[in-house]
C-alpha cells in the first residue's frame, strides 16, 4: 500500500500578509508527516507528527498560535483517530497546553475514554506530566494587540469573524500508512471572541474528524458550528460508502453544508486505496499533500502545485 498523507491549516479568508507562511507551514506539515510513512511508521504517528508541527507554528491557530476568548484566554480543542479499531481520543476547552493534539491522543491511550474537557482536561495533562505554558507563551503580541484593540471594545459575532481576513481557523491532517491504516487529527484554538467554554467541530468525533479503515478518513476545518450541525466528517465518508470519490463525497458535503445551514467550511479526505481531496468553500485553505514522492500543495480554489522529491 504506498502511503499517503494530507494536511490543512485552516479554511477561511486567508490575508496576503498570512498566505506565504500559511503555505510554507503546510508544506513543511505534509513533509514531516511523510518521513514518519516512510520509515515504515503508522499512520497515527504521522498525523500526530504533522499536526503537533502545525501547533509549533505561529501563523496557524492551534496551540502556540492560539486566538483568545472573551476573556481574553486561550482554550483549545484536539481530535486524534485511528481507523483500524476506532480509539479515538479528544480534549475541548483544554486551557494553556502547547500541543493539544498529543494530550488527545494521550487521552485514547491512557484513559478509558473518548474526550477530556476544561478543568478535567488540564487536571489529566498535569497527571501525565504535561507542562502547561502561561499564556502569553501562546499568544503573539499581533493577537494580544488585535483582541485589545478590536474585539474588546467592540461585540462582534464568530459567524461575522470567520467570514472577514479577522476570522482564524483549525489544523489537520489524514493518512494512509503502508499497512493500510488510515488516520486523523485536528486542532484548533477556536475562533477568536468566542464565548468562554465554546467548543466546535474540532474535538468532537464525527464532525472535526474521524477515521475508518473500511472508508477512509477525514479531517474538517471552517465555522464550528455549522460543521457539527451536519457533522461533516461523517457525512462525507457515508457518500464515500456509497461508492463517491474522495473529491466527489467531499465537495457534495460541503455544497449540502452550505446550503442547509449557509456554513462554509474545507476537507481533506484520503480513502484506504490513497485516493485524496483538499476541498473547502471558503475564500482560501492552505493545504499539502505528500503522494509518490510528489508535493501537492495550494490555497487558491482550484490551485494544485506539486514539487518533485526525488
Amino acid at each position: 500500500m504506498k502511503p499517503v498523507i494530507v494536511v490543512h491549516g485552516g479554511a477561511w479568508a486567508i490575508p496576503d500578509t498570512l498566505a506565504e507562511a500559511s503555505v510554507a507551514g503546510v508544506k513543511a506539515a505534509a513533509l514531516a508527516g511523510s518521513e514518519v510513512l516512510k520509515r515504515g511508521g503508522r499512520a497515527l504517528d504521522a498525523v500526530e507528527a504533522a499536526v503537533r508541527m502545525m501547533e509549533d507554528d505561529l501563523v496557524f491557530d492551534a496551540g502556540h498560535g492560539a486566538v483568545l476568548n472573551t476573556d481574553g484566554e486561550v482554550e483549545l480543542d484536539a481530535i486524534i483517530m485511528e481507523g483500524e479499531t476506532l480509539a479515538a481520543g479528544a480534549v475541548s476547552s483544554v486551557r494553556n497546553i502547547g500541543n493539544p493534539v498529543s494530550l488527545a491522543r494521550a487521552v485514547m491511550e491512557k484513559t478509558d475514554h473518548v474526550m477530556l474537557t476544561g478543568r478535567g482536561a488540564n487536571l489529566f495533562a498535569e497527571s501525565i506530566g504535561v507542562p502547561t505554558l502561561p499564556t502569553d507563551a501562546l499568544v503573539t503580541e499581533e493577537e494580544r494587540k488585535e483582541w485589545e484593540h478590536r474585539y474588546k471594545r467592540y461585540i462582534v459575532g464568530v459567524k461575522e469573524l470567520f467570514n472577514s481576513q479577522w476570522g482564524h481557523d483549525t489544523v489537520g491532517a489524514v493518512a494512509l500508512d503502508s499497512f493500510g491504516n488510515v488516520a486523523c487529527a485536528t486542532s484548533t484554538g477556536g475562533i477568536r471572541n468566542k464565548m468562554v467554554g465554546r467548543v466546535g467541530d474540532s474535538p468532537v468525533i464525527g464532525s472535526g474528524g474521524y477515521a475508518d479503515n473500511k472508508t477512509g478518513a477525514v479531517s474538517c476545518t471552517g465555522h464550528g458550528e455549522s460543521i457539527l450541525k451536519v457533522t461533516l466528517a461523517r457525512l462525507i465518508l457515508f457518500h464515500m460508502d456509497q461508492g463517491r470519490t474522495a473529491s466527489q463525497a467531499a465537495k457534495s458535503s460541503l455544497q449540502f453544508m452550505r446550503e442547509r445551514v449557509q456554513g462554509c467550511g474545507g476537507a481533506i479526505v484520503v480513502s484506504p486505496k490513497g485516493d485524496w481531496t483538499a476541498t473547502f468553500t471558503t475564500e482560501r485553505m492552505a493545504w499539502a499533500a505528500v503522494d509518490e514522492n510528489v508535493l501537492y500543495y495550494g490555497l487558491n480554489p482550484k490551485e494544485e502545485l506539486k514539487e518533485s522529491l526525488k
